[in-house]
């Protein structure tokens, strides 16, 4: 049994839980979600390394066990004495005996280690230091480039992009709102073709930095959305096909960060973008 790189649905490196798990506790802080889960999540690690140890021993014993047994039959074959058979009897009903000891270990590594992975999905990834704790409204300035126009001193009020879009014709709040419901709207005329001249540049500016163009799953299986932090904590966030156990991505990063999932990359290769 060999332990996963982290758990089952975690990104984050193991190691921080084992020798920072303080930094692991402000960060959940800080994003305001449970901190008692790091906690148990100590604990449930310890007993996930605990059972894993136990069981590598035991397999350890028993694999010894198996060779002493060919030897043995080796050896009875041979002489036939009664001595050798009385010994390779004792060892055949040790060995016996310690299949099932490794089977148990096995079932309690297994669920151990399963325990952990569970309370991993209720881990946020690791939150900036250097990030302000709160919400909008509680941002902070890094850096000011120019100057405010001041449009009072000029005599006139400025328009907000949703009066100047409906003027245009280029925005449809309320149908939007009619179809979906509220703030849902429509790109009309000048409004979609400023969406596709948007994306246009953007695939522009990207192939001239080196990036692959890849357009998306809708749709995942479970693994890729747990593996990007989706599920767990977050699950209620999400919309799940329950008859085909798919969930419908809201971001590509989903499709994007599974991309390469359980595939070992050549250095070379390296960097991939896209």
């Amino acid at each position: 049994m060999n332990e996963r790189s982290g758990s089952v649905g975690s990104v984050i490196d193991p190691q921080i839980l084992r020798q920072d798990p303080d930094r692991l506790r402000e960060s959940q802080r800080r994003r305001g979600a449970s901190v008692d889960v790091v906690d148990q999540l100590v604990q449930a690690d310890q007993e996930k390394r605990s059972a894993m140890q136990h069981f590598d021993e035991l397999r350890a014993e028993q694999k010894t066990l198996g060779k002493q047994i060919g030897a043995l039959q080796g050896k009875v074959r041979k002489d036939n004495s009664p001595d050798a058979t009385a010994e390779l009897d004792a060892v055949m009903a040790r060995a016996q005996e310690r299949a099932e000891r490794v089977k148990e270990a096995q079932a309690s590594a297994d669920a151990a280690e399963l325990r952990a992975a569970e309370l991993w999905l209720l881990v946020d990834n690791l939150a900036d230091p250097s990030a302000p704790v709160g919400g909008e409204a509680d941002f902070t300035v890094l850096e000011t480039v120019g100057s405010p126009r001041d449009f009072a001193a000029e005599g006139w009020e400025p328009s907000d992009h949703l009066d100047i879009g409906e003027r245009l014709g280029a925005i449809d709040m309320q149908r939007g709102a009619k179809v979906s419901g509220s703030r849902f709207y429509f790109l009309t005329g000048p409004g979609a073709e400023l969406e596709f001249a948007l994306l246009a540049l953007a695939m522009q500016q990207a192939k001239t930095n080196g990036f692959i163009p890849v357009i998306t799953p809708a749709l995942v299986l479970p693994h890729a959305m747990e593996g990007t932090g989706f599920l767990g904590q977050a699950a209620e966030n999400v919309y799940r096909v329950e008859t085909d156990d798919m969930y419908l991505v809201g971001t590509s990063e989903v499709p994007l960060a599974a991309l390469h999932s359980d595939e070992i990359l050549d250095a070379g290769d390296l960097p991939l973008r896209y």
